[in-house]
């Protein structure tokens, strides 16, 4: 049951939150913020006066119904009405509870997406950089803006490293259950005994901080320059234009020399250790906050394997929902991203609510 108390709050902030955005007198920028928060009030106010409303429409029915004078024709049309009246009301019960739980405040963030070859080889980095073409493709797809900050190539095509910003609508949102560690079976193609060959690689996605939400003290700052050894960068360089940067309180490390530009490189490096001190931050709060639980769909962890991608059965599986899509070729060219998606979002939400 949710408190009448908190759905009647819900109406009431709605319907003040339309009065002041009806004046004449509110400022722009207040004007924003609250036209955000009434229009996310407005996708679950309907469910809110029907829930509110369903004991008082339900006594009235009960009445009709229990009535002897009630005529045959207008009591079979109460208890449908009834029926129908406790079905949506279970609906309304569920839609309210997921708007009410606490948000994730990344959710809303552009992605940085880091994808690298783990246990197998030359195989392992030809799957990360299948897995890093999926992404590529899911990006387009959705008319997300995928940039490359780094990239590390292996022989015969493969990625050992990739490092890219996703920007869009809801980013971190999307993409936030792809981290952990995903693996491939399949027969290599410079295997002559058609062996399936078992590989992995891990993907670690992070809400793309901004300036404002973590500030770095150049002082807390170790930036060492030296010369780019080339695989990996575009090119090698005859002067000292790598970066590699050593935040001093958490001890992470971020190297960059992709570009050509020293300046280039610190200000890629900065932006992905900006993103790392975020992202450990928000694993410590929730860490606090989920000492006496943990997630069924996961912590994040990139030690977790979360994903089986079986090539000679055509089937992807994902292990923390025991879901198997056998439509493997069309995963991998983003067609079905978003079935997986939304499976793993609703056992997210059935795993909150059932701690509420």
């Amino acid at each position: 049951m949710v408190p009448l108390s908190k759905v009647q709050d819900l109406i009431v902030k709605h319907s003040k939150l339309e009065k002041e955005l009806s004046s004449q007198q509110i400022d722009k920028k207040v004007f924003a913020e609250k036209s955000k928060e009434y229009s996310d009030l407005s996708d679950i106010i309907k469910e809110a006066v029907s829930y509110f409303n369903f004991q008082r429409n339900k006594d009235e029915l009960e009445n009709l119904i229990n009535d002897n004078d009630t005529d045959k024709e207008m009591m079979d049309l109460a208890i449908s009405e009834l029926n129908e009246l406790i079905k949506n009301n279970k609906n309304d019960e569920k839609k309210i509870k997921l708007f009410l739980l606490p948000k994730d405040e990344a959710d809303t963030k552009n992605a940085m997406i880091e994808i690298r070859a783990g246990t197998g080889g030359l195989e392992a980095s030809l799957f990360a950089s299948d897995l890093f073409k999926m992404y590529e493709k899911v990006s387009h797809k959705k008319k997300w803006l995928m940039e490359v900050i780094s990239i590390s190539k292996s022989d015969a095509g493969g990625l050992k490293e990739v490092i890219a910003s996703i920007k869009g609508k809801n980013i971190y949102s999307s993409l936030k259950y792809e981290s952990g560690v995903h693996r491939v079976q399949r027969v290599p193609d410079t295997e002559t005994q058609g062996r399936v060959h078992t590989s992995a690689a891990t993907v670690a996605v992070m809400p793309e901080a901004e300036e404002v939400d973590v500030k770095i003290e150049e002082k807390d700052l170790r930036i060492d320059v030296f010369r780019s050894s080339g695989p990996g960068g575009q090119s090698v360089n005859t002067t000292d234009s790598a970066v590699r940067i050593t935040h001093i309180p958490t001890g992470i490390v971020v190297s960059q020399q992709d570009e050509k530009s020293q300046i280039r490189n610190k200000e890629k490096g900065l932006k992905i250790l900006r993103s790392r001190i975020y992202e450990l931050e928000r694993q410590r709060r929730d860490e606090e906050r989920s000492k006496d639980r943990k997630s069924k769909i996961g912590t994040g962890d990139r030690s977790e394997r979360i994903r089986t991608y079986n090539f000679p059965q055509g089937r992807v599986t994902d292990h923390r929902i025991n879901l198997t899509l056998h439509k493997l070729s069309e995963f991998m060219e983003g067609e079905i991203f978003d079935e997986m998606i939304e499976n793993l979002v609703i056992q997210a939400q059935e795993n909150e609510l059932s701690n509420i």
